[in-house]
């Protein structure tokens, strides 16, 4: 665990925030986050159905994230890769095209067929309900690195674990894969000085159309 706080106590990034705010914005994500997976339960299981047919492999895939002041959390997703993706990634380094320490790549192999349709609607995204339910993460907020990928962060862009990772942001709605790693951390920063319950609301209803497809989803 990193203490982020410690390290940047005297940031230029402003990130405390009233009490009024943190106690609404954990209000809304216990309230949304419980809500949607009522309504999205069918969906969820429809989903790991899918997944389960169509490879072989645990239906949920978690990994180690790095969250608020550097603490680490498992996070889950729906598996949209075969069940050895981490291994096969050594082989493909070479073939990455997002910029800085994360690895991109639009026609990934270790994709499945279900993993296309998923990741297309941000459906592998939604076990993350439970990771905001459980507070490892908030509905709005940067979304969170690998150990591995913060390692490599400037001083700068290491303020983005000033506050609690999120399954929404700026990047999120303005083209996730289309923009480059510094101006997703840029991205990142200009939520943390900005949030408020206004910010956090428009975000969340901005996100809402990437069920239907998104051109920047990996």
């Amino acid at each position: 665990m990193i203490n982020i706080e410690r390290e940047f106590i005297s940031s230029n990034v402003t990130h405390k925030k009233s009490y009024a705010y943190l106690f609404i914005k954990r209000g809304m994500d216990i309230t949304c986050s419980l809500i949607a997976i009522i309504i999205l339960s069918p969906l969820l299981l429809i989903t790991a159905i899918c997944i389960k047919l169509d490879s072989k492999g645990s239906v949920i895939f978690s990994q180690s994230r790095v969250g608020k002041n550097g603490k680490l959390f498992k996070m889950y997703k729906f598996r949209s890769m075969v069940s050895d993706a981490e291994d096969l990634l050594c082989k493909l380094k070479s073939k990455n095209e997002m910029s800085g320490p994360m690895f991109k790549m639009k026609c990934d192999p270790r994709i499945t067929k279900v993993g296309k349709f998923i990741r297309k609607t941000s459906v592998d995204e939604l076990p993350q309900l439970f990771n905001i339910l459980k507070g490892d993460m908030s509905i709005v907020g940067p979304r969170p690195n690998l150990p591995n990928e913060v390692e490599k962060f400037t001083s700068v862009q290491r303020q983005k674990l000033l506050v609690k990772p999120g399954l929404t942001c700026y990047w999120q709605v303005m083209g996730r894969s289309n923009i480059d790693f510094e101006d997703w951390m840029k991205l990142d920063l200009k939520y943390i000085r900005e949030r408020n319950t206004w910010v956090d609301v428009k975000l969340i209803l901005k996100t809402v159309k990437v069920l239907f497809g998104d051109d920047g989803a990996m």
